[in-house]
């Protein structure tokens, strides 16, 4: 079969091309490198079912000549992260917004299924844990920032259960919550990889709010595989499913783990909300997803444990700074390069 991803040189899109290619599908990705990098497929490229377009999925020739080609489409491409959602709102509303309706009106006209990549934080505020799919929503005000990712992510819910409904159109909405692993960045606000980093360079590991705020991560490969075992699912179609973890940890016990696992002698400091992001910028104290319904439709739960995350992470950014650390000139070949 056929697959395209938008937002495929993302950091989840590129683990799901990975799989795909793994399983002996062809690969198409569309990402215009906004918040992807070329660094995620590069070890992809010269694979012979692996296509890659470096565009806006706002051209929708290039999109409509893609989900022609392509059975199954899995629209990831979004603006993501807490810090680049506060700094750029109406980016994130107009990337989410409208890049879901062009999605949803091109894979409609040929009735390939779509997978939409929805979020944890459409629950906002809401204090029945664990968040069930059918629970209500519970958003901040408007005059709140962080609150407009979430409303727009809402709103692609909205949008592709319409289709569903109106035109028949296949779907499956996926909330995803805090997936992390391997080749995350920490440039848009990702605490995972943001607190491992400071942890190698010994620099503070720096916590946002009390620390007591709690959350629930998900490898990136038990996440892929939950995506996949749905799209093979028929009765998820038309669905809105959770796909997390449910091992929960507060944020001061994670920057002790990963403190602990990097062998790192970095403190841990705290910086208030309103110096890290916004004045008035408010925070869900817990976010744990009901698993039911997506172990129900696949027979899968992910259970990849957190410390196992972290080493993953930790050892992928080791080799990535051994890296840059090579590619950086002496100063014996400096001082050569001058002499000369």
């Amino acid at each position: 079969m056929r697959h395209l991803i938008t937002g495929g040189a993302g950091f989840i899109g590129s683990h799901l091309a990975e799989a795909l290619l793994a399983r002996g599908e062809e690969v198409f990705i569309l990402d215009d490198l906004s918040t992807g990098g070329v660094e995620n497929i590069r070890h992809l490229k010269t694979h012979e079912r692996f296509h890659y377009f470096f565009d806006s999925i706002t051209n929708k020739h290039l999109l409509a000549e893609l989900v022609d080609e392509s059975d199954v489409v899995f629209h990831l491409a979004a603006a993501v992260g807490v810090r680049l959602i506060v700094e750029s709102p109406v980016r994130t509303i107009e990337t989410n917004v409208y890049g879901t309706q062009l999605v949803l009106d091109a894979v409609s006209k040929k009735k390939k299924l779509v997978v939409t990549a929805s979020t944890s934080e459409v629950y906002g505020k809401s204090e029945k844990v664990p968040f069930r799919e059918d629970a209500d929503l519970v958003l901040g005000a408007t005059t709140i920032g962080r609150w407009s990712y979430a409303a727009s992510k809402a709103l692609d819910e909205f949008l592709a259960l319409a289709y569903s409904k109106e035109r028949k159109q296949p779907v499956i909405v996926v909330r995803l919550f805090n997936t992390v692993g391997p080749r995350q960045t920490g440039r848009y606000g990702m605490v995972v990889p943001n607190f491992v980093r400071q942890g190698l360079e010994g620099t503070p590991i720096t916590v946002f709010g009390d620390g007591r705020q709690s959350r629930c991560f998900c490898d990136v490969n038990d996440t892929v595989e939950a995506i996949l075992r749905l799209v093979e699912t028929d009765r998820a179609v038309g669905q809105v499913v959770n796909i997390g973890s449910g091992e929960e940890i507060t944020i001061e016990e994670l920057a002790r783990a990963v403190k602990e696992r990097t062998k790192s002698a970095s403190p841990i400091t705290y910086i208030p909300y309103d110096q890290a992001y916004e004045p008035g910028f408010e925070d869900m104290p817990r976010r744990v997803p009901s698993l039911e319904k997506l172990e129900r439709l696949t027979n899968f739960r992910p259970a990849t444990p957190l410390l196992q995350i972290i080493d993953r992470v930790a050892a992928h950014l080791r080799k990535r700074m051994s890296n840059q650390l090579a590619s950086v000139p002496s100063r014996a070949s400096v001082a050569a390069l001058g002499k000369g």
